[in-house]
């Protein structure tokens, strides 16, 4: 915010106000492990319209994105996968075990309070051993105690059509109640351009429509100042084209997926005393999904059901003013049911438990924990896969270099795996019930510095991460006959940096902010010496990407400049001429406008996207939209 001096009169006494430009440090410029964060004010800010396009504005994550307004969107970090990445909805897991990957554009940004994301083992010891259990967590918040509540109507190019509504009220002094329901449909057909070969192809997307539903009731209680109780009821209903490659000069698909997903979740904490805390979680989910396909000889009319139980408690206690400790037990069910050939209905049982201590001396403090998982495997029709147990430890160590400054190193250790999904062990003639599960090993050294000013320049935050990570028994799809089947046979090493800039200030009526990241990562196949793909780049994998952003605030107009970069990279796992794919940039603007009305505020809002109007590739062979816009209007009340 930008700020300026002012006089204070009184009778014949005028006094200069102080203008105090200390701030509260973020968890991030304290934390041992790489937390990025954003808040919704900066969401606002960046004009972003949608949790991917921040995931993109976050330093070593790939974002996969199969192209059109309804594409599925995974998050992936540092090359580990998207099964290695776990997505946390105001507290709880999200999971989807037949895949092990979460689409994350199921989940809306309008009534997002907070995106963060940590790589690594988070300072944070009072959670629950779910997020101990992933080597990256990205945290969805949508909590807010306020009574502001919100009418959104967004739309835009390829027949978007988007609105939002957003209810918030205290019911009672200790009770609050929250609805939100959010449309969006669109035909998804644009236009694009792309080479397939030495031919060039000028056509139109097609099968890239979406209807899709979103609802959310939340309560919270407040029973006491030290005890809070919340219950959220979530749905979400979509039916949405699959576009399908553009492959032989043929862009047609037909392909179709049907998408349901019912959830009841509560949180309840409970601060018992100043050194004891208890925090228990507890879910209900149930996804079906429909996969069809009518451009085949024989139709295609896949259909799968997903039931989960989860649980989840902690307990964190302080002996001492230095040191912390926490206990986290989760206990999870999941059963699925399909109607292919040869199902077997698989069921899974995993126990959590996690042990955390964490200790602070000053300017230096170091958190540990040991994850214990027990996996038990059953199945209806035939024999299941192995049970497992695992130890997984962690350990990371930050320190204050000097006194009165924000400069610190931080170093992480973690070792975690991820368990072969439903389809990895038993899905027809893909599946490998012998699978082992997906080793990897974490290592981080960075620092980060930050300090606030006076005059136009405010703040300032910068951080540097150097990074190291090996992959064993990564689980890979290979020929074997006439059929494709799963097996651990890889390995792979990743080393890289990421580096964040962020700065704000203002002259006058104009405030600034700007942020930018680069990422460089080397991720490499190490399997085997006598393979064509020995060090060769991992596929989707850009050695070099980043992004930018730069807003100006004035009175009268906001606009905010975005910018999203990727280097060349890899579609196959052997790196030939043939199969890399050119790097891209994405560029967008938005110019916006909050008109308050008392205690109303009116938001316009206007974007371009893909100012460049390049139909640039994410995913081989499925072209992203060229230039397209948005217009919003949103009342707030």
């Amino acid at each position: 915010m930008c700020c300026h001096t002012s006089l204070l009169s009184a009778q014949n006494i005028t006094i200069d106000t102080v203008e105090v430009n200390a701030r509260r440090l973020r968890d991030a410029e304290r934390a041992a492990t790489p937390i990025q964060t954003f808040e919704r004010e900066e969401l606002e800010r960046m004009g972003i319209n949608a949790v991917s396009d921040a995931v993109k504005h976050m330093s070593g994550v790939q974002v996969k994105d199969y192209g059109g307004i309804g594409g599925l969107k995974t998050i992936s970090v540092r090359s580990l996968g998207a099964q290695h990445t776990a997505v946390m909805y105001d507290g709880v897991a999200v999971s989807d075990c037949q895949t092990g990957q979460v689409d994350i554009s199921r989940y809306a940004i309008d009534n997002v309070e907070s995106l963060s994301l940590t790589i690594g083992q988070s300072d944070n010891i009072f959670q629950s051993a779910k997020q101990t259990a992933s080597a990256g967590v990205l945290n969805i918040s949508t909590q807010n105690l306020s009574t502001e509540s919100m009418a959104r109507f967004r739309t835009g190019s390829y027949g978007l059509v988007n609105p939002t509504l957003l209810f918030r009220s205290f019911i009672s002094p200790k009770l609050h109640f929250s609805a939100y329901a959010d449309y969006q449909r669109a035909d998804g057909v644009y236009r694009f351009h792309m080479m397939n070969g030495s031919k060039s192809i000028d056509e139109k997307r097609n099968n890239s429509d979406i209807n899709a539903w979103r609802g959310e009731l939340n309560l919270t209680w407040l029973p006491t100042a030290n005890q809070t109780l919340n219950v959220k009821a979530y749905l979400f209903d979509s039916d949405r084209g699959l576009p399908g490659s553009v492959v032989y000069d043929n862009p047609y698909a037909a392909e179709r997926s049907h998408d349901r997903n019912y959830f009841g979740q509560l949180n309840y904490e409970n601060h018992l005393s100043d050194r004891w805390k208890l925090r228990a979680s507890a879910k209900y989910n149930w996804t079906w999904s429909q996969y069809t396909d009518k451009d085949i000889a024989r139709e295609v009319d896949d259909r799968f059901r997903q039931t989960e139980l989860y649980a989840s408690a902690v307990l964190w206690h302080q002996p001492t003013d230095r040191w912390e400790v926490s206990l986290a037990q989760d206990m999870g069910y999941n059963y699925l049911h399909a109607n292919t050939p040869q199902c077997i209905f698989p069921s899974r049982y995993t126990l959590l438990t996690a042990l955390a201590s964490r200790y602070t001396a000053g300017r230096f403090t170091a958190t540990a924990s040991l994850l214990n998982t027990v996996i038990i495997e059953e199945a209806k029709e035939d024999k299941p896969a192995d049970d497992r147990h695992r130890l997984s430890p962690a350990v990371s160590v930050s320190m204050r270099l000097l006194n009165h400054t924000n400069w610190r190193l931080r170093a992480s250790y973690k070792d975690i795996f991820r368990n072969p999904t439903f389809n990895d062990l038993y899905y027809l003639m893909l599946g490998n019930r012998n699978l082992q599960p997906e080793k990897t090993q974490q290592w981080n050294l960075g620092t980060v510095w930050s300090e606030s000013f006076s005059g136009w320049l405010t703040y300032v935050n910068i951080s540097a991460d150097a990074y190291y990570g090996g992959v064993t028994d990564k689980i890979v799809a290979i020929p074997k006959m006439f059929f494709w089947t799963m097996f651990n046979i890889g390995k792979v090493e990743t080393k890289g940096v990421d580096i964040t800039l962020s700065a704000q200030g203002g002259v006058q009526k104009v405030c600034w902010y700007a942020s930018a990241t680069y990422n460089y990562m080397d991720a490499h196949d190490v399997t085997d010496r006598s393979l064509a793909s020995w060090h060769d780049q991992l596929p989707y994998t850009p050695l070099h990407s980043g992004s930018a952003s730069i807003t100006l605030e004035h009175p009268i107009v906001c606009l905010t400049y975005n910018l999203i970069w990727t280097g060349q990279r890899y579609n196959m796992q052997i790196n030939l001429p043939t199969t890399r794919m050119k790097g891209y940039a994405d560029h967008s603007v938005s110019l916006y406008r909050t008109f308050n009305f008392g205690k109303s505020r009116l938001r316009l809002q206007g974007d371009i996207r893909n100012i460049g109007n390049k139909n640039y590739e994410v995913v081989r062979f499925y072209p992203m939209p060229g230039r397209n816009y948005q217009f919003t209007i949103q009342y707030s009340f």
